[in-house]
């Protein structure tokens, strides 16, 4: 406790970083308060009710976790930063097919990347278009929702309006908090919506088991959401080392390396691919949500399939979900880590693997162990996506379940080792002892292969 005080202290003492987190914590607090306000003319009581009498299990209950309760509450930031996650998305596939996009991701620079913004912010308006229609729909769809009263054309126009706008001024929000806070700013938001979530849902699965004296049942949740929070850390955290030599060359009587001493380690991370996976497979997986209610009513084996695919806690959707999750860790994985690259590199700075010829045959070594660590990486990704089905199964809420496992842990604990590690940056720059005892804290940025000293 007395070292935990006493970091406080030196983080306080660093007066850039205390008016980075001072003013991280505003922009939150303004971000939350646009959570509450409601679109003109929709009652968010109704929206309230009809969320507690639609199924539990369908994956709207995720959306409204992700926009932290603004997507069932009718707010003008009912969609919240997602429009821009999925463009940027978006904009990063294309900046592995499409030739134009790679050459302003690796040749162009700083024109290069703002030119990138530029795509994505126009991308993200057009998104917002699409999905705020759907949601209006969604309102309109909810008896006595919306004032009935309002003109139709008007309140669908104004609609619009007023969720492009939201959107915009939370992703501007984010982009704030990355230049002048502590942190991915889009990150934190996304963090701060889940969150958002967590004490209510904390409370009523307290409330319920107590209620039932179920007081073993109910630590040994708690004992058990600690161990994954652990296990999640341990996983993201996890590197194979692959030591590396420098090669000797004479200078007078003395033999020198011509490569840096610090370069005695390739850090492969066991999660190369971090949250992406899971993200991506999620955004397949609410297609067919989309379907579903486009054959809701009409009889068919086809029908009830797509209905299966929506609900979170069944067969089918957690099988489809473990499978694209292992897939796309595969394929993003491929394409964040290329072992030729890093195979020229320690060709260029006289390096070598020991046991292993330079050249093709590093590549191929990289490529194999590349391959195998990522194998138990997506596996366990896999597993936590699943989770909260497993959980909700043996009896835990709903609500509380989500928090289990699936996308909600995995970013949670990815934006929170993300923002310590700048935080562990500053502690360090000062002199000061970092936030852990032994190594460092790795944050999103270290994904894939990093070449440097063992931690």
């Amino acid at each position: 406790m007395k070292k935990f005080v006493e970091t406080l202290k030196n983080i306080w003492s660093i007066k850039e970083l205390r008016d980075k987190i001072l003013f991280t914590l505003m922009i939150i607090a303004i971000f939350r308060l646009g959570s509450f306000i409601v679109i003109p003319g929709v009652n968010p009581e109704v929206l309230a009710s009809a969320a507690k009498g639609r199924s539990g299990n369908d994956l709207l209950q995720l959306i409204n976790t992700f926009t932290g309760g603004a997507f069932n509450q009718g707010s003008i930031l009912a969609l919240g930063i997602m429009p821009y996650i999925t463009a940027s998305i978006i904009v990063q596939l294309l900046g592995f097919a499409v030739p134009y996009f790679q050459r302003l991701q690796q040749k162009e620079g700083e024109s290069g990347r703002k030119r990138i913004n530029q795509i994505t912010r126009f991308l993200t308006l057009l998104i917002t278009l699409v999905q705020g229609s759907a949601y209006l729909l969604l309102l309109k769809s909810t008896p006595n929702a919306i004032d009935s009263q309002l003109n139709p054309s008007v309140f669908w126009v104004s609609g619009m309006i007023i969720l492009a706008t939201g959107t915009i001024f939370s992703m501007w929000l984010g982009e704030k908090i990355t230049d002048r806070g502590i942190g991915n700013g889009i990150s934190l938001l996304i963090m701060v919506g889940i969150i958002a979530r967590l004490p209510s849902s904390f409370v009523s699965e307290f409330l319920t088991q107590a209620s039932n004296n179920r007081w073993i049942p109910l630590i040994l949740e708690f004992v058990f959401f600690g161990l994954i929070v652990i296990g999640t850390i341990l996983v993201l955290q996890g590197i194979r080392k692959i030591p590396i030599q420098s090669a000797k060359r004479m200078v007078g009587r003395s033999a020198i390396s011509t490569a840096p001493s610090v370069n005695d380690f390739i850090n492969l991370k066991l999660s190369a691919a971090g949250v992406m996976p899971i993200i991506f497979a999620q955004a397949i997986m609410f297609l067919p949500l989309q379907a579903a209610q486009y054959f809701t009513g009409k009889a068919g084996v086809q029908s009830d399939v797509l209905l299966s695919l929506n609900n979170w806690k069944s067969l089918p959707y957690n099988i489809l979900f473990f499978i694209l999750i292992i897939i796309f860790t595969y394929v993003y994985t491929a394409l964040i880590v290329n072992p030729q690259q890093y195979a020229e590199y320690l060709k260029r700075m006289n390096s070598f693997i020991p046991g292993v010829k330079p050249g093709q045959e590093t590549q191929d070594y990289i490529d194999t162990l590349t391959t195998r660590v990522t194998l138990p990486g997506s596996i366990f990704i896999g597993i936590i996506a699943i989770l909260p089905a497993i959980v909700s199964f043996v009896g835990v809420n709903d609500a509380f379940a989500l928090f289990f496992g699936g996308t909600s842990l995995l970013i949670l604990v990815g934006v929170v080792l993300d923002t310590l590690q700048q935080v562990e940056s500053y502690l360090l720059m000062r002199k000061y002892d970092g936030l852990v005892k032994s190594g460092r804290i790795q944050g999103r940025a270290t994904q894939g292969i990093t070449i440097g000293a063992g931690m």
